[in-house]
């Protein structure tokens, strides 16, 4: 239950997430990943780095700026990490518009680091199957970062530990895609899949989608993904029904109220002249020459 969500607590004490959230799969965004694009390209990609990167956005539902401005300090990939944030392994995001190779978070939570450790930023768990990708990266081609300390360095050329860009990641998935015969493939639509994936197991519920995607709000969730087109004749009609039962029932808590009000200035007019009236006995009792007025 999302309490954040009660409407007239005083009339119902309980009301689900999401009284119109379709149940099973949601519609496709347009923008997703073609079925079966992440096992090609995991087969595709020859570098432990790419393989990384495809896991991580598939799994993790990042941006790739994100991604791409993740520092090795950020990254806690063990049970009750030392930051105390978190029991489950996971990932501290945090924005740094100073990097290097200028990624950097959307979010801007607020971070700091406490004896080495990241505390903070937008809180993302991690996947198996992430943590796997990070260990072949580190153990077999990470180059120490150059003395910057970010997570994905550029592999080859002259610019070789230094930090990544972006826009290399980008041409890479791009490069990746057409190989395997999906066409250009964009960094976005691994999040777009990671969020309609957690939609179709959280029954529509747009707070743990907000949550799990770094969303601003469940609201742009909502809009993103069109859940409104999904909901079906049946659920219409509920709603409505009880959209026009809570309506009845507020009207008849407003005439209740308004005659409550009307009974309490009643009752705080008595009171002032049962003030007075005592103010006059106390008078009379400590003065009785003055006698009845």
């Amino acid at each position: 239950m999302d309490r954040r969500r009660l409407f007239l607590g005083h009339v119902k004490s309980l009301l689900p997430t999401n009284p119109l959230a379709p149940k099973g799969p949601h519609r496709r965004h347009p923008k997703m990943l073609p079925d079966g694009a992440r096992e090609r390209l995991l087969e595709t990609v020859n570098a432990a780095r790419d393989r990384l990167v495809v896991t991580w956005l598939a799994d993790g539902g990042l941006r790739i700026g994100e991604l791409c401005g993740l520092h090795l300090v950020d990254l806690h990939l063990r049970e009750n990490a030392a930051c105390g944030e978190c029991r489950a392994p996971h990932l501290n995001v945090c924005h740094r518009p100073g990097n290097p190779n200028r990624a950097e978070a959307k979010t801007k939570h607020r971070w700091q680091i406490e004896r080495g450790t990241v505390t903070g930023g937008l809180i993302k768990r991690v996947s198996p199957a992430m943590v796997h990708t990070y260990f072949e990266y580190v153990t077999t081609e990470y180059l120490g970062g150059a003395g910057y300390g970010m997570l994905l360095v550029q592999l080859y050329g002259a610019d070789t530990g230094r930090p990544w860009v972006p826009v290399g990641a980008r041409r890479m998935l791009g490069r990746a895609g057409k190989r395997a015969g999906l066409g250009p493939v964009k960094p976005h639509a691994f999040r777009h899949s990671f969020t309609s994936a957690v939609l179709d197991a959280a029954d529509g519920n747009l707070l743990i989608a907000r949550d799990a995607g770094g969303w601003a709000s469940a609201a742009m969730v909502d809009e993103v993904y069109d859940l409104e087109a999904e909901w079906t004749e049946g659920a219409i009609q509920r709603i409505t029904t009880e959209n026009t039962t809570l309506k009845q029932r507020v009207r008849q808590l407003t005439t209740d109220n308004r005659t409550l009000d009307e009974r309490l200035k009643a009752a705080r007019s008595n009171l002032r002249f049962q003030d007075r009236r005592m103010a006059d006995l106390e008078a009379q009792i400590t003065n009785p020459s003055q006698g009845v007025q």
